[in-house]
């Protein structure tokens, strides 16, 4: 059960930059999540093809790749608040042209670009928020954004599905540039000072992408990050691809039972966003990360012994809960780690590498299913879980508090 909000926890809605940002990732967050269903069934009724409706769902999340390794300076050069309009805007457009399009590779297309867009604001986002609350607010902040993305990844793909049924996946398209118009008049409205206490001079594209790397890699909380979060992204990837072969091939709970699996990380991770605050506040940000990992580890790994499905939820929803913890903590220790003239390139940098992790933690699932099986797959997630967290506590300590700049 949630507990009763104090006024601790919704202290940083006081602030009109904050309250903005937060208004706008609301209604950008349901928008998107709802879309990316009619996405899915429009690409789906269109071809029939498992490697179209993959192609999707690839595109999600490649583009942050991509602008990690590639863009990050941007983050730093441009003034965040441009940059977030400029994103709300290009995946407005995306969205609008959308129901124009006659073929599958047009909308995987599209999507594309508007991943790309994403994998500007998101960082943006989180690169700004030291910006508009007070240091003690830092936690309680991070944890409203992250209650408000997982209620939404919660939500979103159930009204996706309802609404997409009943009108069509045009409507999902229509409403989610609508969201995204909302959300760029919102940001507009935060001072450019508020998200950004100064732009990074360049002295060079690729000159700047290397600094950023070398901040994640002389700060121990962004490392706590790139190493912890890095190996327990490989058990995540594994673990989101075998929550169906778990749930209808082992549990034999067909479809419903996936979504009773899916519905249980969902619930978990909305509860320990919200709990995040209180975690934190009582074990500091690095045990509260590993132990948050340890959760993971706990959930999932009883999760893949589970006698049946009911069990396996109850098993998604600890773990779910580890991992909402978890997402607050990062976005603290990267916060923490890097000044706020380096934020950008650092977080994207870890964005990029987290990210290719859990793909590969996919693959790697999918090539082994059929000789290893779910269970055992989700217990070798849980092993990784358990490893993240030991790296977590040995290089996320509170006494390496001192935010890295970038090197001359």
């Amino acid at each position: 059960m949630l507990r009763r909000p104090s006024a601790r926890q919704l202290a940083p809605l006081g602030l009109a930059g904050f309250r903005l940002l937060f208004l706008s990732t609301l209604g950008s967050s349901i928008g998107t999540l709802l879309a990316a269903i009619a996405l899915a069934i429009d690409v789906k009724d269109r071809t029939n093809s498992g490697l179209w409706v993959g192609a999707v769902l690839i595109v999600e999340f490649l583009p942050t790749i991509f602008v990690g390794l590639t863009l990050g300076p941007l983050l730093d050069r441009m003034q965040r608040r441009t940059l977030m309009v400029g994103a709300d805007l290009v995946r407005a457009a995306v969205f609008c042209a959308l129901p124009f399009t006659t073929s599958a590779a047009g909308i995987v297309g599209l999507a594309l670009v508007a991943g790309l867009a994403t994998g500007f604001f998101r960082p943006a986002v989180y690169a700004g928020v030291p910006n508009l609350v007070p240091e003690e607010q830092l936690p309680e902040a991070n944890a409203l954004l992250q209650v408000v993305e997982n209620a939404s990844w919660a939500v979103g793909p159930v009204l996706g599905g309802v609404l997409t049924a009943a009108a069509g996946p045009h409507a999902a398209y229509w409403i989610n540039a609508a969201s995204y118009l909302i959300s760029a008049l919102l940001v507009a409205r935060i001072s450019k000072h508020l998200l950004q206490s100064e732009t990074a001079l360049t002295r060079g594209h690729w000159r700047d992408l290397i600094e950023g790397f070398s901040v994640v890699f002389r700060s121990r909380q962004l490392l706590a990050v790139l190493v912890g979060w890095g190996i327990a992204s490989l058990g995540s990837g594994a673990i989101t691809l075998m929550e169906v072969f778990l749930a209808k091939n082992t549990l034999h709970a067909g479809d419903f039972g996936y979504g009773l699996l899916y519905g249980g990380i969902g619930t978990g991770l909305v509860l320990g966003s919200w709990w995040s605050t209180w975690v934190v506040g009582r074990l500091g940000t690095a045990r509260a990360y590993a132990g948050a990992l340890a959760v993971m580890a706990v959930g999932f790994g009883a999760g893949a012994v589970a006698p049946n499905v009911w069990f396996a939820a109850l098993c998604c929803v600890v773990g779910g809960t580890g991992n909402g913890v978890a997402i607050v903590c990062n976005a603290l220790l990267v916060q923490r780690g890097a000044a706020d003239r380096v934020r950008g390139r650092a977080l994207t940098f870890v964005m990029s590498v987290t990210y290719t992790l859990y793909g590969a933690g996919t693959v790697i699932a999918g090539a082994f299913v059929d000789d290893a099986g779910p269970r055992w797959i989700w217990g070798a997630g849980a092993v990784a879980f358990a490893l993240g967290a030991v790296a977590a506590l040995g290089l996320g300590r509170e006494s390496a508090a001192v935010p890295v700049e970038a090197t001359g």
